[in-house]
């Protein structure tokens, strides 16, 4: 069972898609956090003269849309684009036949250890992401719009419950499986030559986009009956 899962694989795999993706995936989202909750104070004082609901309003959104979306997208850009592209060069060098002849899955031994490892990495950036966007938005609130910590926390109660914080993780696994799955689909149905490798990456981060943006309507749809 361990060999059928290549743990090692595995490993190796997460540490592309999640350690190497830390950095830029932390980085947009804090800017993501930032803008949305200045844009919020602007247009709440716009609106009603009182930004005093913005940290609680852009916590909800952070946590229940923005970390985990933006996260998946840029995973998408980076890791399944990579998966993708190696997974086209093994079928294109006629390395998956040599799986065949050996008697040997190519589901098993090719999409497994990739889907094993994104569903995990995109958990561990999720959590990260939210975690990292929140600390954003509680910087940019203290310091630029002049709420006390106390505020801030008390605002964030009104608004969000843990629940979506464990939603959200919820909704990286299943961007995770998404991701591996339409990069192994079109990495297998690769056609020959350069052009064939770079139309297949191109496909496979643009499906895996539309089906990140239709689940995640159809998943906040569910999740909003669970409130």
């Amino acid at each position: 069972m361990m060999k059928k899962f290549r743990i090692p694989e595995s490993m190796k795999q997460i540490e592309f898609i999640a350690w190497q993706s830390l950095p830029v995936v932390l980085f947009c989202v804090a800017f993501a956090a930032v803008v949305t909750i200045l844009e919020s104070s602007f247009h709440m004082r716009m609106a009603i003269q009182n930004d005093s609901m913005v940290p609680g309003f852009a916590a909800m959104l952070i946590l229940r849309e923005l970390a985990v979306v933006v996260t998946a997208l840029l995973v998408t850009s980076r890791a399944g684009a990579g998966m993708a592209a190696e997974i086209s060069s093994m079928k294109i060098t006629e390395q998956v036949e040599a799986l065949k002849m050996l008697g040997i899955q190519p589901w098993s031994y090719i999409w497994l250890p990739r889907f094993i490892a994104s569903v995990v990495s995109l958990v561990i950036l999720t959590a990260l992401a939210n975690s990292f966007c929140l600390f954003s938005a509680f910087w940019v609130s203290n310091i630029y719009l002049g709420f006390s910590q106390g505020m801030f926390i008390g605002s964030l109660q009104r608004f969000i419950q843990f629940q979506d914080f464990l939603l959200s993780l919820a909704k990286g696994a299943v961007f995770g499986a998404i991701i591996s799955t339409v990069s192994y689909y079109f990495g297998m149905n690769c056609k020959d030559g350069a052009d064939g490798v770079g139309n297949s990456t191109t496909n496979s981060v643009v499906c895996s986009s539309l089906l990140i943006i239709i689940v995640d309507f159809a998943l906040g749809y569910m999740f909003s009956f669970l409130y």
